[in-house]
């Protein structure tokens, strides 16, 4: 059966080394800068150290906890009806999700100063596994903004 062309295949993401984790290795590939997933390992592993050093548990079970936590369930696009553009909640599909997630502890780990990024990495997915830190607040802005918009709800399936 011959391959639809406007359908793109979905990559198979390998395990990372340590963990054996596909979620690890994605996360990697997410705070990867300009190509140098060396030195993006290096840095989610050593923030995976201090979440051990600090929590005295699994990190991975702490990591994977953070990123269900901060995992949205709605999300607002913006659609053009006649002359008006209207923000319509549209909920969120399971890959998504996890890129929502993934993006929002990276920039929030970015945003953090006066500290290795490591560190702020670490702080910030146990901030996430607390149910705090800014992560969480965006994923909680993002549902408010869903809320208020839920009368336009009915736009979503034009």
């Amino acid at each position: 059966m011959p391959r639809d062309p406007r359908k793109v295949e979905k990559r198979k993401i390998e395990p990372d080394a340590r963990y054996k984790s596909v979620l690890v290795s994605q996360f990697i590939n997410k705070t990867m800068l300009n190509g140098k997933k060396s030195v993006s390992t290096n840095l989610v592993y050593k923030a995976f150290d201090s979440i051990q050093e600090s929590m005295k548990t699994d990190p991975l079970e702490v990591f994977e906890t953070a990123v269900k936590n901060v995992s949205p369930q709605v999300q607002i696009k913006s659609r053009r009806i006649g002359g008006a553009t209207y923000q319509v909640p549209i909920e969120v599909k399971g890959e998504r999700k996890i890129h929502y997630a993934f993006s929002w502890i990276r920039d929030a780990a970015r945003a953090r100063k006066g500290k290795p990024y490591d560190k702020c990495l670490a702080e910030e997915i146990m901030d996430a596994y607390n149910n705090t830190g800014t992560a969480i607040k965006k994923k909680e802005d993002t549902h408010r903004m869903a809320e208020a918009n839920k009368a336009f709800a009915h736009f979503a399936r034009y």
